[in-house]
């Protein structure tokens, strides 16, 4: 990765201002990065974590715009499960960022952002432009999607709040908090260094566990199910809890369902896997979860929309039902990601890897019970048909990327709407990230930059995988200068754009209201279509430093076209390749 480093810096240079005490702080938290696009409303702090600082422990980095600098701590904390810094200018730049701290807190991902004002003393303000960019209560702008946030009226109110924030954010359910800092207090002269908080001190778990009571329940409600299903839903990415999820599993013999919501939590070809994740809950996994006699829920997202999906697909649940979960912590008036009421037998409040452990450590069952009674299923799910001719299908994008990156170890950071689950194969937690969290369009250039910069973070260590992000072409359009970041800084990343020329998500809601009310539905494309002019995706992406050749409009030049591309990703480069795909029907 490029290094920027400051020339002149020596090492215990004096804390003199008020932000030379916050950077101090700031360099005492785990903080690799802080992600930013400069503002006048923390010129004082930016000054300390370069020349007091020495840009080390958080490094800068800089952005194009404010939702991608929370982006890309999104997508960093989805591959390391640790927060990341990000720097957003005043009033303007919050409100910048404010979709991307959405997806952020639906994700339940931590993350630090400190935020800014002008003066909060009106006789400090410079004529015009502080008073636009000051405002009475700034937090309030983004409190019912944040988990914690303040605005410190003294230099040593913000060193604690700030502790305060960072422990915050990593307990879990984790989610990002905010902390804004006065212009003023960042700029005060400090006559001696203020008593720093020892933030090295805390070794306290970051998630609770189950209680004894929970984990004996659960062991006499798995022992006496015949037919045990395990919903996993957001689980950690490490590879210790990936193989006890196996492990429990086939200890019970339990059928296990994922989603393409959530990142990878268990091998897609394992036996015990039987249905392909998807988006929305698929027919067969409705099946298996009308004949489960037992569901374990792994905070698993919408858990009473996806049994009500199951009753509509004629499978109503008789099962009894464990959810172990904590978001209720952040469930609030405002959000309604907190989804509905789901019927439950046991509520086990506790982080679902700790869970998993528990039962595993637990008496070995003299004898776990063989599964009965589970409709047929088929060897192989049903897979998208190939195209027949030269047009580009979502399945034949799939086989020629699934080629391109064979051999070698690959993240697929985010996959496109039309993506189907049985061309998804993961066997290791990072194989696959996950959506955004709150739907948000725009947001998948940034996160791709994100997972980027962690996986090629030595200390880190992502096991030399190449970051891949199949986007579709109103994301990239929306979001896409965040690429520049991983241009600029050398960050190792393959885009790949599947191009459909539209909004074509909405074509389809469209074609729905116009069959309902009998309408003609060969006008379903107006506003929606992006061409005429049709946006050149690899101009684009070339000015902003990153190799592209032409838009591959046949299946029999795409394979070549991305081995192409992901050689050049893996040299160091970021690459992307604009794929020109059939519309999803």
């Amino acid at each position: 990765m490029r290094a920027e480093n400051p020339e002149g810096v020596a090492g215990d240079i004096a804390i003199e201002w008020g932000s030379d005490a916050m950077a101090e702080l700031l360099s005492r938290l785990d903080l690799r990065y802080l992600a930013l696009v400069p503002g006048s409303s923390y010129r004082g702090l930016h000054d300390s974590l370069v020349n007091y600082n020495g840009n080390r422990d958080p490094r800068l980095l800089v952005c194009l715009h404010e939702e991608h600098a929370v982006a890309i701590a999104h997508g960093y904390a989805k591959v390391t499960g640790r927060p990341m810094a990000a720097a957003l200018h005043s009033n303007v730049g919050l409100m910048h960022a404010s979709m991307a701290i959405y997806n952020a807190w639906c994700d339940r991902v931590p993350m630090l952002i400190i935020g800014a004002t002008g003066p909060v003393d009106a006789a400090r303000r410079r004529p015009w432009i502080d008073w636009i960019h000051t405002c009475a209560d700034q937090g309030a702008l983004i409190r019912q999607y944040v988990k914690w946030d303040d605005q410190p009226a003294s230099v040593e109110a913000a060193l604690d709040s700030l502790a305060r924030a960072y422990a915050i954010t990593r307990a879990a359910p984790s989610a990002p908090v905010y902390v804004c800092l006065d212009v003023s207090l960042q700029e005060q002269a400090l006559p001696q260094p203020p008593p720093m908080p020892d933030v090295r001190r805390d070794r306290s778990p970051r998630a609770p566990g189950p209680d004894a009571e929970a984990v004996r329940t659960t062991l006499e409600f798995l022992g006496q199910a015949r037919r045990p299903l395990f919903l996993l839903g957001r689980a950690s990415r490490d590879e210790r809890d990936w193989d006890r999820r196996v492990a429990l599993a086939e200890r019970y013999g339990a059928l296990v369902l994922s989603d393409l919501k959530n990142g990878a939590v268990f091998p897609t070809s394992h036996p015990l896997h039987p249905a392909p994740p998807g988006i929305f809950l698929p027919a067969a996994s409705a099946a298996l979860i009308g004949a489960a006699d037992l569901i374990l829920s792994l905070d698993w997202t919408d858990l009473a929309g996806t049994l009500a999906a199951a009753a509509g697909h004629g499978h109503p649940a008789s099962a009894r039902v464990i959810s172990c979960t904590l978001d209720s912590a952040l469930h609030n008036g405002w959000s309604k990601d907190s989804f509905g009421l789901a019927p439950v037998d046991l509520s086990v409040p506790a982080d679902p890897d700790l869970l998993v452990r528990a039962l595993l450590k637990s008496a070995e069952p003299a004898e776990a019970a063989e599964p009965a009674g589970w409709p047929a299923r088929e060897d192989n799910p049903a897979i998208p048909a190939a195209s027949g001719g030269a047009g580009i299908t979502m399945h034949d994008l799939a086989q020629a990327l699934r080629g391109a990156l064979a051999g070698s170890p690959a993240c697929l950071v985010r996959l496109p709407l039309g993506w189907h689950g049985a061309d998804l194969e993961v066997g290791h937690p990072l194989d696959y990230l996950g959506m955004d969290g709150g739907a948000g369009l725009g947001s998948g250039p940034g996160m791709a930059v994100g997972a980027a910069l962690a996986l090629a973070d030595p200390a880190f260590g992502g096991g030399g995988r190449l970051p891949v992000a199949v986007l579709g072409d109103g994301d990239v359009l929306m979001g896409g200068t965040a690429l520049w970041t991983a241009a600029h800084y050398r960050l190792p990343l393959l885009i790949v754009v599947a191009n459909n020329a539209s909004f074509h998500n909405d074509v389809v809601h469209q074609e729905r209201m116009a069959r309902q009310r009998q309408r003609p539905v060969r006008n379903s494309w107006i506003g929606q279509a992006i061409s005429d002019p049709g946006p050149d995706l690899p101009a684009f992406a070339r000015s902003l430093g990153l190799h592209a050749a032409g838009q591959v409009r046949d299946r029999y030049t795409l394979p070549s076209a991305l081995t192409v591309a992901a050689a050049v990703a893996r040299s160091g480069q970021c690459a992307l390749v604009d794929v020109r795909v059939c519309p999803v029907e």
